[in-house]
């Protein structure tokens, strides 16, 4: 509940839903990168935020990216989620289970953009069936 309710605060403030305008109103520089493989991760270093985005990716699917990493940005700001992975044991599934939340909430939110259906949520922007699922059966 906390996640919904941080993004409703957002979208009201700020009055949108797209996540590359709402980075640039909190102060965080988005970029777009050759990252092979890796479809995008958030970086804060000297207190500067970053997102860096997979150029390769569709213009949607780069959409979700940005949103699930603009919600690290706003709830794990000073998380490194990649080095954690690298070099630690400590699990990062439920910081990334709150980026995808975020992500869908941001996505799904009816304050600003007309809705998408489901299987535009799944095949068109690439959000995880099984969190989408979780969302509305919930």
């Amino acid at each position: 509940m906390l996640i919904k309710k941080r993004v409703g605060q957002l979208v009201k403030k700020y009055n949108t839903n797209d996540p590359i305008k709402l980075a640039e109103e909190l102060g965080i520089k988005v970029e777009y990168e050759p990252l092979g493989t890796i479809l995008g991760y958030y970086s804060k270093s000297h207190r500067i935020k970053v997102i860096h985005i997979n150029e390769s990716a569709s213009s949607e699917k780069q959409i979700f990216i940005c949103s699930h990493e603009l919600g690290h940005a706003v709830l794990h700001p000073n998380v490194n989620t990649p080095f954690l992975k690298a070099n630690t044991l400590f699990s990062t599934d439920k910081i990334e289970q709150e980026a995808n939340e975020f992500a869908i909430e941001l996505m799904l939110s009816k304050d600003v953009v007309s809705p998408i259906t489901l299987d535009e949520a799944i095949e068109v922007y690439g959000i995880p069936r099984q969190h989408l699922y979780k969302k509305i059966y919930v």
